[in-house]
């Protein structure tokens, strides 16, 4: 998905951490190391006060400086969504009741602290902006068993199948309790749905946007880095990986690095830049399918934020319609 720093718990399966034997691949990034941890996932906890991963940076040079755009954001194409919900992508595959689970570090005042993030692709749907969405519920947790934030994000797949990140509703916690929620929705208040990858990403290529919301300070653009690259993480090893280079143009030395790794995902994520402020480490730790009664558990949690964002967020979200179960 987009910049981590943030990403439910379900029922019935159990999350199983066990320490790494490989390491990342070539763009600067890094390599956590995992303790070992075992969680249900009716809860899928956050990680404990003792950290799931060391991270030691490797290379922190900068990459090439991004190549110029002419556009600060891109044509959305509402009359090419004739099927937006099946998101069969294949380096973004967004399938009903898949739930994620990555691990690592994030550097908070000063302090590298253990970190997860749990996504699941529910099985709720959400007009914006013309076009019909996936919800994605994400959850971030940083020790010892604090939720940093939780967010509903909607996402789409064009007939040309590019993914499309088309708003986001972030719920931020200090202390548990609400501290923000940086809303954007696309077709509001100058809000601009953005590209979360392409369909047939090429080296060399312009940057493109991954959304636009002035009201947010949202202006992240990407861009490929590396196409066939390699990296292994705690499930696995991947082969013709794709690594995108995600920035902000008001942030020139600051970068976050995403590994898609072919029909799952988001493998790991690294950064580069001496403003990297957050300096976030992440590695795919878990993918599972959940059952019935956990994607009911799941569904409830997003509609119970999502009745908060009507009431938080009344002059962006309230315009939008509600999340409604898939047919």
């Amino acid at each position: 998905m987009r910049r981590f720093r943030s990403v439910p718990a379900a029922a019935g399966i159990v999350v199983l951490l066990a320490a790494s034997a490989c390491t990342s691949g070539n763009p600067p990034s890094t390599s956590p190391a995992a303790t070992a941890q075992a969680t249900s996932a009716a809860t899928v906890a956050p990680p404990a006060t003792a950290s799931p991963a060391t991270a030691s940076p490797a290379t922190q040079a900068s990459p090439a400086a991004p190549i110029p755009t002419d556009s600060v954001a891109e044509a959305f194409p509402r009359d090419k969504f004739s099927d937006p919900t099946t998101i069969d992508s294949k380096w973004l595959p967004l399938i009903p009741g898949t739930q994620f689970v990555w691990d690592g570090k994030i550097l908070v005042d000063d302090e590298r602290l253990g970190h997860r993030v749990i996504a699941t692709v529910t099985d709720l749907t959400k007009v914006v902006d013309g076009v019909r969405t996936v919800v994605v519920l994400e959850q971030d947790f940083t020790p010892p068993n604090v939720r940093a934030e939780a967010e509903l994000s909607f996402y789409a797949q064009d007939d040309d199948g590019n993914v499309w990140l088309i708003g986001e509703y972030p719920e931020e916690y200090e202390d548990g309790k609400l501290a923000d929620a940086p809303t954007w929705m696309s077709g509001i208040d100058g809000a601009r749905a953005g590209l979360v990858v392409q369909a047939d990403p090429k080296l060399g290529e312009p940057s493109y946007s991954e959304g636009w919301a002035p009201s947010v300070g949202f202006a992240d653009r990407a861009r490929v880095f590396e196409t066939h690259s390699k990296t292994c993480v705690r499930v696995g090893c991947h082969d013709d990986v794709l690594v995108i280079d995600e920035f902000n143009p008001d942030e020139p030395d600051a970068h976050q690095f995403k590994y898609y790794a072919p029909g799952v995902g988001v493998v790991r994520v690294g950064w580069a830049g001496a403003l990297e402020d957050t300096q976030e480490t992440l590695e795919l730790t878990r993918v599972a399918t959940l059952d019935p009664e956990a994607i009911a558990k799941v569904r409830a949690t997003a509609l119970a934020l999502e009745k908060s964002a009507y009431q938080v967020s009344p002059k962006m979200y309230g315009q939008t319609a509600p999340a409604v179960p898939a047919p």
